[in-house]
């Protein structure tokens, strides 16, 4: 038996909670189809968002689910495994659920995927850590490197030196050629000191990051490690869906209007399946717009099926 809802959202982190939480409050019968995969769980807190710097994130996502339950949304834990359209949207989950929107919303987010170094995803989310605005405050004026995935780290490299004059640029697999001119005048210009080399592992000793250790021995003492981690967009369901996607270097991404809105009618995308750089409260607020976008979406469209009898 297929259930019938006004709208269907595919991910219950912050941007989908936050378009539930609006559609809920207009009214709307709104499912939240939740994996409980968030993005980022490895870390402890939050930062950054006004009113929750601080935050455990499991308790942040735990008061969202309380709030859109007063408004009527249901939530399930499930996964949404596919996805067609004709008149409206019928999404299949895992469980064998059977579910049809009138509006869908995809906020699936992306998963990061560690450069292949020992020891390093172990420490991911506490002093292995990826953005500074995140974690640069907690970190500040620690003993810092900076692992490079490509010769743009340089940006990350130059950009922790506002948290600690302390910093290692350890190049990895990035041969020290293929860094631009302008990039080794700013990294001097900052004393960020250079590390050629593959890191061969990241040292810990009771439960805390000590040091880098080079493929040639060499060890480098360090308390916290910046990673750049590759970014995979969990855009199944939009590909499925046949929404237009938009070439990144950081990978496949939709394209949106200002709203949230793809390529294809209906379907929307918010947060980190909007884009890479969506941190926790930018993506609540693209939330928020697609769900006030949507209720209008509805709305006028009702009123215009009326005007037609």
């Amino acid at each position: 038996m297929t259930e019938t809802y006004e709208v269907v959202v595919v991910g219950g982190g912050p941007a989908g909670l936050s378009a539930a939480l609006v559609l809920g409050r207009a009214r709307r019968r709104t499912l939240v189809v939740d994996a409980g995969e968030p993005r980022n769980a490895p870390s402890a807190h939050l930062q950054g968002y006004l009113s929750r710097d601080g935050m455990p994130p499991a308790e942040f996502l735990a008061v969202g689910r309380e709030e859109i339950a007063r408004y009527g949304v249901e939530l399930v834990r499930d996964r949404a495994v596919d996805a067609t359209r004709a008149e409206d949207f019928t999404v299949v989950l895992a469980s064998g659920r059977t579910v049809r929107a009138r509006q869908l919303v995809v906020a699936t987010g992306l998963k990061d995927e560690l450069p292949p170094v020992p020891g390093l995803a172990e420490r991911f989310g506490r002093d292995v850590i990826h953005c500074p605005y995140c974690h640069g405050w907690e970190a500040r004026d620690r003993a810092t490197g900076v692992l490079a995935s490509s010769p743009t780290s340089v940006h990350q490299a130059l950009m922790v030196t506002q948290w600690s004059k302390d910093v290692r640029f350890f190049l990895h697999e990035v041969r020290e050629t293929e860094l631009a001119d302008e990039d080794r005048r700013r990294l001097a210009a900052a004393g960020v000191t250079v590390v050629p080399g593959p890191v061969a592992e990241v040292l810990a000793e009771e439960d805390r990051l000590t040091g880098v250790r080079l493929a040639d021995g060499m060890v480098h003492d360090r308390e916290v490690l910046y990673v750049a981690p590759r970014a995979v967009p969990q855009n199944a369901l939009l590909v499925r869906l046949g929404a237009e996607l938009r070439e990144t270097p950081f990978g496949s991404f939709p394209v949106l209007d200002e709203r949230g809105l793809t390529t294809v009618p209906g379907l929307w995308a918010a947060g980190n399946a909007g884009g890479f750089a969506e941190q926790v409260v930018n993506a609540a607020s693209r939330g928020y717009r697609a769900g006030a976008a949507i209720n209008g979406e509805l709305l006028f469209a009702d009123l215009d099926a009326a005007v037609r009898v």
